[in-house]
């Protein structure tokens, strides 16, 4: 099968609705278990960011610490990543009107009602892919490459993205797309992204997969941002790698050589930490300081009246 049952939603003791989805967890390339058919290839979307930052290294970007974690990021566009983001174009003499991914709001409901309620409206610098788009214009600056055009599959800067990709996944692109935000996707299978993941966070201190994974560790709020589940999971486990994705997807990589990506296969996110943390169970990480990820809470009248649980397919 394609994709397998892998969260459930109880509302009291009746199973009221179930997540399909596919798993893969690895360890030194190999592959410890898996749901579904990881093999097969799909858009990582978001969860490729660490590995675009990791090209723009390679590529001769200069960023470090906060600001490259903002590159990696799918941000909630609170204040101090739209200073991020304006920072970021400041060293390569820029300013927002450079930035070509799509006007938005900030992530939330409440971020966007006190946004509006600030007289304000939706902006590239808000959209949470901003981090990366202004850190692809540095590069395109540091490289004396156009600016007009970074968003072509056939620009140097997105050539090279895909190669660090295919380097770090250790397969050929399978299907190349256009993101929610106007970059090219490049598509692979979850077995890469997993084994992608896991070389970031387990790179030898000194190389540029070790200052992508360092910069997420060390600013794991410049990532995701306040209350998010991948900002809570890198700051609880040390080392640890995380990003989410658009359309149900999540990778997890740790220091250890193992790592996990899945796929929520109706493109929810509701399930998706809640299945990363039972598969890092499974792969012997310790995930006691996250257990308020291990479960999502199922609401009646406001109160909790059940959970979205891992499937028994996944429960060790």
């Amino acid at each position: 099968m394609v994709h397998e049952v892998v969260a459930e939603v109880w509302r009291g003791d009746f199973l009221e609705s179930v997540h399909h989805g596919t798993l893969v967890a690895v360890r030194d390339d190999e592959i410890q278990f898996a749901v579904g058919r990881p093999d097969l290839v799909s858009f990582p979307r978001s969860s490729n960011k660490p590995l675009q930052a990791l090209a723009m290294l390679r590529s001769g970007l200069e960023l470090d610490g906060d600001l490259l974690a903002l590159a990696c990021a799918s941000h909630s566009g609170e204040d101090f990543h739209v200073e991020g983001v304006n920072r970021i174009l400041a060293k390569a003499g820029l300013t927002v009107d450079a930035l070509q991914c799509t006007p938005d709001l900030p992530l939330g409901e409440a971020a966007q009602r006190e946004h509006l309620a600030r007289g304000l409206g939706a902006e590239p610098k808000y959209m949470n892919c901003s981090g990366k788009h202004a850190a692809m214009l540095a590069t395109c600056v540091a490289n004396g490459w156009s600016t007009d055009d970074y968003l072509s599959p056939e620009h140097p800067l997105q050539v090279a993205t895909r190669e660090t990709i295919e380097d770090l996944a250790g397969e050929q692109v399978g299907a190349v797309g256009v993101d929610g935000c106007g970059a090219p996707i490049f598509g692979i299978s979850l077995v890469g992204l997993a084994r992608a993941f896991a070389r970031l966070a387990s790179a030898a201190e000194g190389t540029l997969e070790y200052r992508v994974a360092r910069a997420m560790n060390e600013f794991p709020e410049w990532v995701g941002g306040t209350g998010r589940d991948v900002t809570t999971l890198m700051r609880a486990i040390p080392g640890l790698v995380a990003k989410d994705g658009a359309e149900g997807v999540y990778a997890v990589g740790l220091p250890n050589g193992s790592a996990v990506a899945l796929k929520i296969a109706d493109g929810s996110s509701r399930a998706r930490a809640v299945v990363v943390v039972e598969a890092l169970r499974l792969l012997g990480a310790d995930v006691d300081s996250v257990t308020e990820l291990a479960t999502v809470p199922v609401l009646g009248h406001g109160r909790t009246v059940g959970a979205v649980r891992p499937a028994l397919a996944l429960a060790g």
